[in-house]
Formats: C-alpha cells, sequence, structure tokens
C-alpha cells in the first residue's frame, strides 16, 4: 500500500534542506547511483519527536509550531509517497491532566494518521510519562508497543524501551528518561523475532541503542548483541537526543534523527523518507534540518 497525501491542514512551501551527513551528502538520485534498473524501492516516511503540546514554547521546543511542521513534511512525502510511516516516538508533550493530554494525543494523532492509513508508532518517555501505555495506544490504535512486520522483501521490529530497571512500564509519573530498559521478556521476544526472521531487518527505536549515556538504553550492550548475532539487522533509526547522529557498530548503521519540535520557523524542523532498494542499499532524503545520508550497500 502506498500512502495518498491530501487533505492536509496548514501547507507550507516546500524547501528542502540538506546538512553535512556522516557519510555521503545526497545531491539528486544520479550521483547517489540510484535507478529504475536496481528494483523496485521500499520507501518509508520518519517522524520523530513532535513534543505536540497545546502550551507556550519552553526553551527550543516549540510545542503548537508542530502542526504546521508535521504538514509540511506531509507535503514533502507527497512528491515521493511512502509506503508507510513511522513515528519514532514523543508524539506528544506533558499536560497537567489525563484528560488534556489525551485531547493532545487527539489532536496530534488526528493529522499523523490523515498522511497515511499503514503507519507505525514507536513509545517514547513522554508519551507514557503520564498516559499509561494501554491508554497511548489505544489514542493511535496499534495493538502493542513492540511488535514487527514485514514489507517488500524487508523485516521491520519496533521496540519498546519504556521500562524502567526493574521492569515496571513507564506511566503516571512513576519513571526517569533516564531509567530506559528493554525487559527480559522483550529481549527473548527480540531473540527469536530475528532468529525467524530470513529477510533484511530495520530496527526502530525511540531511546538509542548505540550510546551509554542518559539518552540511551541502559542494558543497550545486551540489545546490539541480539541485533549484531541475528547476521540480518542492517540499520536502527531511533530519536530521543533530537538531533542529527550516526554510528555505525559491527557493520550495523544506527541513524539518530532530527527532533520535529526544535525551533521555531518551518525551516526548523525534520523528517526524512527511507528508501530501501532490493540489493540491500538504502538512501535517508532528510528534509528541513535533517541529514541525509548513502549508505551503499546493507
Amino acid at each position: 500500500m502506498t500512502c495518498h497525501f491530501s487533505g492536509i491542514e496548514h501547507p507550507i512551501g516546500r524547501r528542502a534542506f540538506l546538512q553535512r551527513a556522516g557519510l555521503v551528502l545526497l545531491g539528486s538520485a544520479a550521483t547517489s547511483g540510484w535507478s529504475a534498473e536496481s528494483g523496485t524501492p521500499l520507501r518509508i516516511g520518519l517522524i520523530t519527536d513532535l513534543h505536540y503540546a497545546d502550551k507556550e514554547a519552553a526553551g527550543t521546543r516549540y510545542y503548537r509550531e508542530t502542526l504546521g511542521k508535521l504538514a509540511s513534511a506531509g507535503a514533502e512525502f507527497a512528491s515521493e509517497p511512502p509506503a508507510f510511516l513511522v513515528e519514532l516516538g514523543d508524539l506528544i508533550d506533558a499536560a497537567d491532566g489525563v484528560d488534556v493530554e489525551l485531547g493532545y494525543l487527539k489532536r496530534i494523532n488526528r493529522e499523523f494518521a490523515s498522511l497515511c492509513k499503514d503507519r507505525w508508532y514507536v513509545l517514547g518517555n513522554h508519551c507514557v510519562d503520564l498516559l499509561t501505555k494501554e491508554e497511548f495506544l489505544g489514542g493511535v490504535e496499534q495493538e502493542k508497543s513492540y511488535t514487527s512486520f514485514d514489507r517488500g522483501g524487508w523485516h521491520f521490529v519496533i521496540l519498546d524501551a519504556c521500562f524502567s530497571s526493574n521492569g515496571k512500564p513507564y506511566g503516571r509519573k512513576m519513571s526517569s528518561w533516564k531509567d530506559a530498559n528493554i525487559p527480559p521478556a522483550e529481549m527473548e521476544w527480540l531473540e527469536a523475532d530475528l532468529k525467524a526472521a530470513k529477510r533484511p531487518t530495520i530496527v526502530f527505536a525511540h531511546q538509542r541503542l548505540d550510546v551509554s549515556n542518559d539518552h540511551g538504553v541502559k542494558n543497550c550492550p545486551e540489545v546490539r548483541k541480539l541485533l549484531e548475532q541475528s547476521g540480518n539487522v542492517q540499520a536502527v533509526f531511533q530519536g530521543h537526543s533530537h538531533k542529527n547522529d550516526y554510528k555505525e557498530i559491527a557493520g550495523i548503521h544506527y541513524c539518530t534523527l532530527r527532533a520535529m519540535v526544535e525551533g521555531s520557523g518551518p525551516e526548523n524542523s525534520g523528517a526524512s523518507l527511507l528508501t530501501l532498494r532490493e540489493d540491500g542499499a538504502m538512501m535517508l532524503k532528510g528534509f528541513r534540518q535533517q541529514s541525509s545520508y548513502d549508505w551503499p550497500r546493507g
């Protein structure tokens, strides 16, 4: 299924800004070696850290402007419609009460859902700071917080690191954003899922799997070991730290995406289009402040 982009509110004129990347900065399909002869590519829209809330800006976060920035991203996607969209966490920001926060979720998800029927959500710490996981997932109509699916010859994994060290899920202000963990039950599921998958695999996460600081998953070395042992994981796309970053660890690309909420004005935003080719090559085309990358082989 390919997404069709219509009826988007607050359209903003197209203006892509590609930053300097750690690998190959993309100029055009011709310079990156992508062609029709390479097979039918699979395109995926990626957005992270929208932090939508109907409240005044705080520091560098402009919560209300997310609506316009999301519409702008939809306009970018319209020229090359993705097969599905993935929101990499922190769709909403904090409110004073559950009902207000559910209102934020309903408002931003109405706009996000209008972009594509086939869409997926990664739980971020702000998604389940006050809300429970059941409340958030119910609001976005997604059954599970961690899951996997196949599309176009590729396997995709969504992880949930919103668990404290004691194994308790985030929610109702009973957690710390600095204490993110993949619990034993999810680790067992992940190991079995990767063993069963015979396709090249992409992992989506919110908290980072490539660092051991406050923005990282506490047991990320153990998680990375499972990813490496599978032999099929090509890349991990993640958010949480709000700025572009990239690392390659044991042959796996760890790409941290730029937050949409950061900065005022349509130019201060981030979204990207991931294109996966049948031979394993990957290309990330960034919009606004999102960096672009070209990985010739998976």
